[in-house]
């Protein structure tokens, strides 16, 4: 289960992106900076407001683009507008464009922002100058624009009821739509990498669809979440999934066939919005920024075995005696919280291995030692009522 590094209040933060030191929170009517320097200890920066109600944000370089909307006389007027953030203490408000609707998601790429404007579906914005942005061109989806991803000459668009819908932008002011994908629940997010496209299904949790025919894009496997699932990003072989009112989940994708979960945690909120940086993941958490430390998740490789196992079990690590890394397997057969900790021979824990929440199935741990002295120890598996202990020697 991912850890809890850090956490700071807001008011409701909806999306959050980080760059250097500072995460970016959109937090109502205020842009927020969050001193993300020490994780364990986020420190508010600096707010400012922006008319209306944030909707998203994306940092490119020193460039923060801000969408939002606000009710004038009974009507929406929805903007883009870029934010000078050279210093995260005092940004600078540079420009503003209206969009037919309320902006979702973008991918800045060169001088141009994709922006996925629900019913305006996907527009293309040039700001060469970070002064002037002007809209040249857009492609009209047939549901609510949610998500957008750029990929090679496409734009990968999260449609809402409509699915994936696959836009070449080789042109981009003469942008086409060449394919698309009804998946079966609400598209809301989509994640590109290589030849496949991982979209946050809404109810029908994540469906990864080929895409390297982009003509003619087919699912390949798929993974229900318990909640909602509004968010997704694919980093390595792992797909971390903002699951609302279920918190996240990490999901190994390394079998586009057959994804799986490798841990989870119930945040404090809802989830709604996720950036990855190294271990960490930053979630826009409803009431909070929540940072969660991900190492143990992504250290464990799982289920290296097809069927589910009928019962706990703890194998003798290989090899043994060993000097410095050694290789352990275990079973889980139900979901539940699973601890291995390692004890020297006066009881004293010295490293925990796993301590969180998996699935059924078979699981391998390498533990390297390199910091611990020649001796003998002890390995404890718990999970429910099973305990189980086996001695490992270690050589130097």
């Amino acid at each position: 289960m991912p850890l809890v590094a850090g956490w700071c209040l807001t008011y409701n933060v909806v999306d959050v992106d980080l760059t250097g030191n500072y995460a970016y929170l959109t937090d109502g009517d205020y842009l927020r900076t969050v001193n993300v320097s020490d994780p364990s200890h986020p420190q508010h920066a600096a707010r400012f407001e922006q008319p209306g109600t944030i909707t998203a944000v994306t940092i490119s370089g020193n460039i923060a683009v801000v969408g939002s909307f606000q009710d004038v006389d009974t009507a929406w007027v929805s903007k883009v507008t870029l934010y000078n953030i050279s210093n995260p203490d005092s940004l600078i408000r540079l420009e503003d464009c209206d969009l037919p609707d309320v902006p979702q998601d973008f991918e800045v790429r060169d001088s141009l922002i994709f922006v996925a404007d629900q019913i305006g579906g996907l527009r293309i914005l040039h700001c060469g100058n970070p002064e002037s942005i002007y809209e040249i061109s857009s492609v009209t989806t047939p549901d609510f624009a949610f998500g957008v991803k750029l990929s090679g000459n496409y734009a990968y668009v999260a449609d809402y009821q409509r699915g994936l819908r696959v836009i070449s932008i080789q042109d981009p002011v003469h942008p086409l739509e060449i394919g698309f994908y009804d998946t079966p629940g609400f598209s809301m997010d989509v994640d590109v990498d290589g030849a496949y496209a991982y979209v946050a299904d809404y109810t029908s949790g994540l469906r990864i669809i080929d895409v390297s025919n982009p003509v003619n894009p087919h699912e390949v496997g798929f993974l229900d979440t318990p909640g909602t699932m509004s968010h997704v990003v694919k980093s390595g072989i792992y797909a971390y999934l903002a699951d609302y009112s279920e918190g996240i989940r990490i999901v190994n994708v390394s079998n586009s066939l057959a994804p799986h979960e490798v841990g989870y945690y119930n945040t404090q909120g809802n989830a709604s919005r996720i950036t990855v940086n190294g271990n960490h993941l930053f979630v826009a958490d409803g009431g909070n920024l929540g940072i969660y430390d991900c190492s143990q998740a992504l250290g464990v490789v799982d289920r290296v075995g097809d069927g589910i196992p009928q019962e706990c079990s703890l194998k003798q690590n290989y090899p043994n005696p060993f000097n410095a890394t050694t290789t352990i397997e275990y079973t889980i057969p139900k979901t539940g919280a699973v601890d291995l900790k390692l004890y020297d021979v006066s009881g004293r824990e010295v490293a925990t291995l796993v301590n969180f929440h998996q699935n059924p199935g078979m699981y391998t741990v390498t533990f390297d030692g390199k910091s611990l002295s020649t001796g003998t120890y002890f390995l404890r598996l718990q999970s429910g009522n099973f305990t189980q202990t086996s001695k490992l020697l270690l050589l130097k």
